[in-house]
């Protein structure tokens, strides 16, 4: 999926869908990267090539870049539903 520019991303895909958390990769398009969140469970690895790995559960949105809000909203067998919006 393709985000807005100022998100600080280039086109997220996913990765992974697993029972409890859904895997994602994107190339970085700043010259930074900052999330917070993921309490549903998650965390963040480099992808190399100025890229970034990130995992969620379901549960609160995460901010990515202080600009973007990506939550998990349900995950059911290998499908997802993910929110983003402006981070509010």
């Amino acid at each position: 999926m393709t985000v807005p520019e100022k998100y600080g991303l280039g086109r997220i895909k996913v990765t992974a869908i697993t029972g409890d958390e859904v895997e994602m990769a994107a190339q970085l398009t700043g010259s930074g990267f900052s999330v917070s969140g993921c309490s549903g469970g998650g965390g963040v690895s480099s992808e190399g090539g100025g890229g970034v790995g990130l995992s969620c559960g379901e549960g609160p949105a995460a901010t990515i870049n202080d600009h973007m809000s990506l939550k998990v909203v349900k995950i059911h067998d290998a499908t997802a539903v993910l929110r983003i919006e402006p981070a509010g």
